[in-house]
């Protein structure tokens, strides 16, 4: 996730919580000396039975905090900084909580389905991207000429024209499986979350004949 915005936004109160409380988890994880990951991480159900750590319910949440190294920590957090805070705005704290919590549950719930029908050993599933997808998402469809730039290759582009492409890459990657220890479903299924959100909020706010 790698790429940056042509204005720097002002990170806004709920936004800097994420940021901050995905630190403080972060350097728990090195203290732990893998324990929140054998408790925390995202298992699937079946890990138990072949000897390896428990599938918990809490997990589906859990894991969106945990991180596995510091450039992924980085990365994440600053894709969390530069698309978050615009969409607090545009959301409001409570519904910006709920729809980032809830794309990191959906990614987690695609990501198993996935895991579940293809079969193959049990391995812990960590990160934000389930949420930051959903960012992604939110930011491309509220905003979609706001143009962003990849660090590399630095090409600029509308934010509708990366998110689509970057939905697209993911789809390819997942499917093709050419990118191993990357949950590809699990971005895809972040998006769709917030996309279902998004869509449904649309509906209520429309005038009822």
């Amino acid at each position: 996730m790698r790429f940056v915005v042509w204005t720097m936004p002002r990170i806004t109160p709920l936004n800097q919580a994420i940021i901050v409380l995905n630190l403080i988890v972060f350097l728990l994880q090195g203290l732990s000396g893998g324990l929140i990951n054998a408790y925390f991480a995202l298992w699937p159900p079946q890990a138990g039975a072949l000897g390896y750590p428990e599938f918990h319910l809490w997990q589906l949440l859990t894991y969106g905090f945990l991180h596995g190294g510091w450039e992924h920590l980085f990365f994440n957090m600053f894709a969390v900084f530069m698309f978050g805070s615009d969409i607090e705005r545009l959301f409001g704290s409570r519904r910006y909580l709920f729809y980032y919590l809830a794309c990191v549950v959906g990614a987690a719930a695609m990501h198993l389905i996935v895991v579940s029908a293809g079969g193959g050993p049990p391995a812990p599933v960590v990160g934000a991207s389930g949420g930051i997808f959903g960012l992604l998402l939110a930011f491309g469809m509220a905003f979609p000429k706001r143009m962003l730039m990849l660090i590399f290759p630095p090409i600029p582009m509308p934010a509708w024209l990366f998110v689509t492409l970057y939905g697209i890459f993911e789809l390819v990657m997942g499917v093709t499986q050419t990118a191993s220890g990357i949950a590809h479903f699990a971005h895809l299924g972040g998006m769709a979350t917030g996309f279902v959100i998004i869509r449904y909020w649309s509906s209520q706010r429309r005038p009822r004949r």
